[in-house]
């Protein structure tokens, strides 16, 4: 069977359900064919990780700054008073940081969540974080980073999973697939990211409208960044863009105080196994222009397609030749 097809027929086995509405884990895929990738704690991965853990001092972690801009925090819009406001907290084991360095040496991070998965190695993220070609050095994954501590370890990683149509459009016109599915290598023991912190469910078509949604992010600019994550509870609704440059539908949340940084923290809703991601700060521009206001990519089919290629191994998409840059 071709992947194309493959892919449609594990898509219609799982289809069912999401049509009815319901959250839940997603289920294990056959076996990968010959491009998955080996897992375990071999020697080279775990060299790679005690290298990442090497690398990744409390004062690095601390020094690294917004892998993108996001909010225009020189000039705020005023916060409506009946806006939820935003806290700092020590974070939840699911939802982390993702750290590396780039072209110019200069540490960069954003968000990200692990979600369930048949050989608990998958975290999601923001596509316009990673979706630079320029090198990424060290680049792992540090579980409920708060205050330069890496609680639960440091996992490398493997992989990175875009939409092609967001690498060939850029982040204004491919917002509607800004989200991207990263496979991470084991822990220095052998251990992956799943097996210590356990994962949310990812929900595909969860509906616009939500009475109850928890926003976590970590937030920085240009000269500073926080040593705790935010946490907020809010409410969420459609929202169609009026800029033609990103066209689309996107989830709007209204939280004070997420200036940026926060790309690529979770939509989280309540759920019978506890949490489902919905969104993650991203999409529309990028996730928004103002530190009130938030926005996510819409999860369909095609982030269940991107999420079942990276359970499988498949070859990730790339920057191609001659298609312009945005």
């Amino acid at each position: 069977m071709s992947r194309p097809n493959a892919v449609r027929g594990r898509l219609t086995l799982l289809l069912t359900p999401l049509l009815l509405g319901l959250s839940f884990p997603l289920a294990p895929a056959a076996p990968a064919h010959a491009a998955h990738i080996a897992h375990g704690p071999g020697h080279g991965s775990r060299r790679t990780a005690e290298a990442a853990d090497t690398y990744w001092t409390p004062q690095r972690m601390r020094a690294a700054r917004p892998a993108a801009a996001r909010k225009d925090t020189e000039t705020p819009r005023p916060t409506p008073a009946d806006t939820p406001p935003s806290h700092p907290f020590d974070g939840l084991p699911q939802v982390g940081t993702f750290f590396w360095t780039d072209g110019s040496n200069t540490g960069r991070f954003c968000g990200g969540t692990v979600v369930r998965s048949p050989h608990r190695d998958l975290v999601v993220s923001a596509a316009h974080c990673l979706r630079s070609p320029d090198p990424k050095r060290h680049l792992s994954f540090v579980p409920q980073y708060h205050d330069g501590l890496k609680p639960h370890g440091i996992y490398p990683i493997e992989r990175i999973y875009l939409d092609q149509r967001y690498y060939d459009l850029g982040t204004d016109a491919g917002a509607r697939w800004d989200y991207a599915v990263v496979r991470l290598g084991a822990r220095e023991d052998g251990a992956e990211v799943e097996e210590v912190t356990g994962g949310f469910d990812l929900l595909p078509y969860p509906g616009y409208a939500h009475r109850t949604v928890r926003l976590i992010g970590y937030p920085g600019n240009k000269d500073t960044t926080h040593p705790k994550p935010l946490d907020c509870t809010s409410s969420t609704h459609r929202y169609t863009s009026t800029d033609p440059a990103a066209p689309g539908h996107f989830l709007e949340i209204a939280c004070a105080g997420y200036i940026g940084g926060t790309s690529g923290g979770p939509f989280l809703v309540r759920n019978v196994t506890g949490y489902a991601l919905i969104g993650v700060i991203g999409g529309y521009h990028t996730g928004g222009d103002f530190p009130d206001v938030s926005y996510s990519s819409y999860f369909t089919l095609d982030t269940l397609a991107l999420y079942l290629h990276a359970v499988h191994g498949d070859p990730p998409a790339t920057p191609r030749q001659n298609v312009a840059s945005h």
